[in-house]
């Protein structure tokens, strides 16, 4: 019901922040996808496509695009999420391994409920700025010893080749999926990989299921897409 696909405003603001090479990690019936965005004539983006054969989690969608990425630092988002183009524009501009934390208070001005917010994963962050570890469903009564800002993974993450070692020596998660997270703390455990922090208190738009078509609608009312 929104007057373009919402992937359309997803890389709309990846255009924004500077990016110009734009891979969509789908499966292999995501027929509809391919043709649309084949199809699509577009003058700020090129737009390639990567084939994770089995839904087997987000570090093995992440692993479908090794050949895109072919050696260059990227970056990797939720294509179901709306960034703005500013924390976009902090991940292109880093020099090594990142990812941008949102503040809890900053998320409450998107369409995202405060009791979704409460359950996204906390990023554990050193004085000097650098990620220490992901803490998944986090204890409320530990959060409430935390100071503010308390900053949550949104899942945007700069990346170089090392992404793809990680993601090829973890092991499945209790809920039988390579995840993201796990990838990451490999990299920080195993291959003592840094990963610098940038934090920010911006609102992203979820769209995690028909119910959130509204008041996302109600909140791009005023942005255009460009491709």
């Amino acid at each position: 019901p929104i007057d373009r696909p919402f992937l359309d405003y997803v890389m709309s603001a990846l255009a924004d922040a500077g990016y110009q090479e734009i891979c969509l990690v789908v499966g292999p019936k995501h027929q509809a996808l391919r043709d649309h965005y084949r199809d699509l004539e577009t003058k700020r983006v090129t737009i390639h496509f990567a084939e994770q054969k089995e839904p087997r989690g987000t570090a093995d969608a992440v692993a479908s695009a090794e050949s895109f990425a072919n050696g260059d630092p990227f970056v990797v988002i939720n294509s179901d999420n709306y960034y703005p183009a500013e924390a976009l524009k902090l991940l292109r501009n880093m020099d090594s391994c990142g990812t941008v934390a949102f503040d809890r208070e900053g998320l409450l001005q998107g369409n995202i409920p405060a009791e979704r917010i409460a359950r996204y994963a906390i990023l554990d962050i050193d004085d000097h700025r650098h990620l220490q570890g992901i803490v998944e469903k986090p204890d409320p009564a530990w959060v409430g010893t935390l100071p503010e800002p308390i900053c949550v993974s949104m899942n945007c993450w700069r990346f170089d080749k090392d992404i793809f070692v990680a993601c090829r020596n973890i092991k499945p998660s209790v809920r039988g999926e390579l995840e993201m997270a796990d990838a990451v703390q490999y990299l920080i455990d195993k291959l003592d990989k840094s990963f610098y922090v940038e934090t920010v208190s911006l609102p992203v738009l979820d769209m995690t299921s028909r119910l959130d078509i509204v008041s996302v609608t109600k909140h791009l009312s005023e942005i255009s897409a460009s491709l």
